[in-house]
């Protein structure tokens, strides 16, 4: 399993970060273009991506890998 990432807002709109990572992976204008990117990162690696609002909470989040709270059905 990779590294959870994160989309976190940036000076220049928005960043993709790796969990743990000082330098951004990707910078983009738009929230939607950089929630695309950190989404593919996340498949790849089969890890989690993490979307943050502006003041810094977590919005929402996608599980791509081994889910700690799979659906019941």
């Amino acid at each position: 399993m990779g590294k959870n990432q994160h989309v976190v807002p940036h000076k220049d709109g928005f960043a993709v970060k790796g969990a743990g990572n000082e330098k951004a992976t990707r910078v983009v204008s738009t929230q939607k273009e950089a929630i695309q990117i950190g989404r593919e990162i996340a498949k790849n690696q089969e890890s989690e991506l993490f979307i943050h609002r502006p003041n810094g909470q977590i919005r929402a989040r996608d599980s791509y890998g081994n889910d700690p709270h799979p659906p019941k059905g």
